[in-house]
């Protein structure tokens, strides 16, 4: 996707509004950025709470595995290996 440096005030913008609605970004939202090898990654924060959530998940015994491993016996007859 190619876009346009547009000012916005005293800054500059470069983030068009369908990748904002993709990622669910507003001008509240807070994003990670860095630069590596002379490219420039955006990263959303990652939703708070989610790690003690899945810490709490494990304490409880509530995070197994909902598919078993792969392949499994419907794979044995469905493909042909």
């Amino acid at each position: 996707m190619k876009t346009n440096i547009i000012n916005i005030g005293n800054s500059q913008g470069i983030l068009p509004a369908i990748l904002l609605r993709q990622f669910e970004l507003s001008n509240k939202s807070t994003v990670e950025m860095e630069v590596s090898n002379g490219i420039i990654i955006i990263k959303p924060e990652p939703r708070q709470g989610w790690a003690e959530a899945t810490s709490q998940m494990h304490s409880a015994g509530d995070d197994s595995l909902l598919l078993g491993d792969v392949p499994n016996e419907s794979d044995k007859e469905e493909w042909t290996w």
